[in-house]
């Protein structure tokens, strides 16, 4: 198994594992884990929809990475109770959201500042605290909505944490989290960007997209003025 395999086979395996739950909830006649599991397969399929859609090649390990972790978070962590049966599970999912949003949000801002249709040019601290705030901001909402479907569904998004239950602790202690993921990968962009000889997994997911999407990258050419032309 080649490097560049390994995360098609184990997007494929995350997949067969949704669908194999899936069809054992309808089996056992667990409708709304069913329901669950079936939203979840079609979340787990977005990134290459939109890929589609949009026209915009998705690497291999970002589409592993985002139905890694919907997987985690929605089909172990709340069909299977996972939330509950670990303490950390939480946690760990929160460090990870600010860790992929951090590089979305640096794809973001590093897009705008090569494409040649955009008359930016960003200095790299700039870009880095873009996806800080992005990575942060996104979290920030993703509190909303869970404090809005616990306040209108009645449901209990918002769980417990270190045995100490309370709407507040638990946003600040995922908003706490989200922070370290986000300004973990800031951290690390900003220094890709400051020494380009500096080799990271993030450089190697970074130009892997570039170099699957470069009409996104196009660096924008100086025209030159036309010559004057001199009588004969």
């Amino acid at each position: 198994m080649t490097p560049h395999s390994m995360p098609k086979k184990l997007t494929l395996l995350l997949q067969f594992i949704l669908f194999a739950g899936f069809f054992g909830s309808i089996w056992e006649q667990q409708w709304l884990n069913a329901i669950a599991t079936f939203g979840i397969i079609i979340i787990s399929l977005f990134p290459v929809l939109l890929a589609r859609k949009f026209n915009v090649h998705v690497p291999a390990i970002f589409q592993l990475l985002a139905i890694a972790f919907v997987f985690a978070s929605v089909f172990l962590g709340e069909v299977h109770g996972y939330y509950t049966k670990f303490w950390w599970w939480d946690i760990a999912l929160h460090t990870g959201s600010g860790f992929l949003l951090g590089i979305i949000g640096f794809l973001l801002v590093y897009l705008l500042n090569e494409n040649e249709y955009i008359h930016l040019q960003m200095m790299p601290g700039f870009i880095a605290f873009f996806a800080f705030m992005f990575a942060l901001g996104m979290g920030a909402l993703w509190e909303i909505f869970e404090f809005s479907m616990d306040k209108i569904l009645g449901l209990n998004m918002q769980k417990p944490m270190f045995g100490d239950y309370s709407g507040l602790t638990d946003t600040m202690y995922d908003l706490i989290v989200d922070a370290i993921g986000a300004l973990f990968i800031s951290l690390l962009g900003y220094g890709h960007l400051k020494k380009a000889q500096a080799k990271s997994f993030l450089e190697r997911w970074i130009w892997s997209f570039i170099a699957k999407n470069p009409r996104l990258f196009i660096k924008k050419r100086k025209t030159e003025p036309a010559k004057s032309q001199r009588p004969d």
